[in-house]
């Protein structure tokens, strides 16, 4: 009797951690662009810790220069430490929904840049609005970019 309890309480324990889908932006996603190779942008994003996500941002330039960052998040909203970008030294990411989520870079606690990440419902694309900010936090300029999900 003992051991049937025991083996229900496992049972269900399993049923409920493999009952938690991944979050569905798990992977790697390529920048669609036009601009020839060398120049690439990878986004990869990958579990951290029990509910978090680590970044990683692999670029190469024009001039085949590559560049790699990278920060993780818990989706708090709460500046964490990026390493290796020289325009930011802390990012946040806010869900807004399921789909939507706020991401905000900070240079010397000083807003740089605001991205709205948007998954698409089939989670294969996601769009990327970036506004960029001047020492004052007057908006200098707005971009978009789609990322496409690698197989």
């Amino acid at each position: 009797m003992k051991k049937a309890g025991v083996l229900a309480v496992i049972a269900f324990v399993v049923a409920n951690v493999s009952a938690q889908a991944p979050n569905p932006r798990f992977g790697k996603w390529k920048l669609k662009s036009d601009t020839p190779a060398p120049a690439s942008n990878i986004m990869t994003y990958e579990p951290f810790g029990a509910k978090g996500m680590k970044i990683t941002i692999d670029a190469v330039d024009r001039n085949g220069v590559a560049s790699q960052w990278y920060y993780s998040t818990m989706f708090d909203g709460k500046d964490e430490p990026i390493t290796g970008n020289p325009g930011s030294d802390t990012g946040s990411v806010r869900v807004v929904t399921n789909r939507i989520n706020e991401i905000v870079y900070k240079k010397g606690g000083r807003v740089t840049q605001v991205l709205t990440n948007v998954l698409s419902p089939d989670g294969n694309t996601i769009g990327v609005m970036y506004m960029r900010a001047d020492a004052d936090g007057k908006t200098t300029g707005v971009t978009f970019a789609i990322y496409e999900r690698m197989k």
